[in-house]
C-alpha cells in the first residue's frame, strides 16, 4: 500500500454527513471523515487476512469482524 493510499478519505463524505444529519441534527468536523476512513481500512485489512487464512482470494462479509 502506497502512502497516499494510507491517509485517502475512502468514505463518501456526502453520505456520512447527511446520515449524522438525519440521526442526530449534528454537522460533522472533516476530521470524522479521516478517523472513519481509518476505521473501514483496519476492518479491510483484519477481512483480507481472514480470507487469505481461509485460502481465499475473495473477500466475503463473514471476514468483517
Amino acid at each position: 500500500m502506497s502512502m497516499s493510499d494510507s491517509t485517502e478519505v475512502i468514505v463518501v463524505a456526502s453520505k456520512v454527513k447527511a446520515y449524522i444529519k438525519s440521526q442526530g441534527e449534528m454537522k460533522t468536523s472533516a476530521n470524522v471523515l479521516e478517523a472513519l476512513s481509518n476505521k473501514v481500512r483496519s476492518l479491510c485489512d483484519e477481512a483480507i487476512e481472514a480470507a487469505r487464512s481461509d485460502g481465499r482470494k475473495t473477500v466475503l462479509d463473514r471476514d468483517i469482524p
